[in-house]
């Protein structure tokens, strides 16, 4: 994993040195697995780190839960964290949107928000696996050339070194690492295409 994505920052130039780089913090493997790598990679670039996490209220005190773990990953890197929470339930419904869209949007609506202010890139742990679903859903539903581009590893503020890395080799980076980390119970519901395509 770290050679695919040291790969991936230097050939699309995701950032220089002494860059600021908001990470874009679920709680999730593949997420913990990114934050983790830079860590790494900050004393040689000179990078300053801070993390990002949306609680999109959606699953209740599972929601909450994966919130306390970022807040106490966070205190144990000694890490600066943003939170921000949203009630993405309220806002599909005030916009007409599907829940997976809304909280899409919230979500970049805060990364965007937080880069501004920090004049920063943001992070995103998308992995190689993530762009492979991505290029199916989007034939599923249709697409024009740009859909089967899938998953851009650097668009606007926004850049993924993961985007070479399959979530078995995250997995296994974890495991390697002894790094903890939660996992969203959505994953394994079929009620989203995404899903359904995943598996």
């Amino acid at each position: 994993m770290r050679s695919k994505a040291l790969t991936a920052i230097q050939q699309y130039e995701m950032f220089t040195q002494g860059a600021v780089l908001l990470v874009a913090l679920s709680g999730g493997a593949d997420s913990v697995a990114l934050l983790h790598f830079l860590m790494g990679l900050r004393e040689e670039w000179g990078l300053t780190l801070e993390a990002l996490h949306l609680n999109h209220n959606l699953r209740g005190q599972e929601s909450n839960g994966d919130e306390a773990f970022v807040r106490e990953l966070c205190k144990t890197w000694q890490l600066p964290l943003t939170v921000e929470s949203v009630d993405v339930e309220a806002q599909a419904a005030r916009e007409g949107e599907s829940l997976e869209v809304a909280a899409r949007r919230c979500r970049y609506d805060f990364f965007r928000r937080e880069a501004v202010r920090r004049q920063a890139k943001v992070a995103t742990a998308h992995t190689g696996s993530d762009n492979a679903e991505t290029v199916l859903l989007n034939l599923v539903r249709g697409t024009a050339l740009r859909g089967l581009g899938g998953i851009a590893p650097v668009r606007d503020r926004y850049i993924r070194p993961l985007i070479h890395c399959t979530r078995a080799e995250i997995e296994a980076y974890c495991a390697e690492e002894g790094l903890s980390f939660v996992t969203d119970s959505t994953n394994y519901s079929d009620a989203y295409t995404r899903n359904r395509i995943r598996r």
